[in-house]
């Protein structure tokens, strides 16, 4: 699937793309219990658009600018209006 075909509450989803940008990672507090968890962003782009991929823990460290990244079985949903792509915890980020 590519990336301009990406809409809000697909499942799902399989994508190949490459990262183009990648944010620091900041720390946030779970839902449902006292323990935090590091986040990112990274960017990623194919030949029909970019979308915000959403890093977690030991993903972060995975994934580096101009990585080539196949997302599987993740899902989209938007956040503050921008619809993001992510593994989740039934899908798998894999760094070619």
């Amino acid at each position: 699937m590519k990336i301009g075909e990406l809409r809000n509450g697909m499942k799902r989803v399989n994508v190949e793309a490459k990262v183009v940008e990648k944010s620091a990672p900041r720390e946030v507090l779970a839902r449902f219990s006292d323990t935090t968890h590091k986040v990112a962003t990274a960017v990623i782009a194919d030949d029909t658009g970019k979308i915000k991929l959403t890093l977690w823990n030991d993903q972060i460290n995975q994934v580096n600018v101009n990585d080539t990244v196949k997302v599987e079985n993740g899902y989209v949903t938007s956040f503050r209006g921008e619809i993001q792509l992510n593994v989740g915890k039934y899908g798998k980020l894999t760094v070619e």
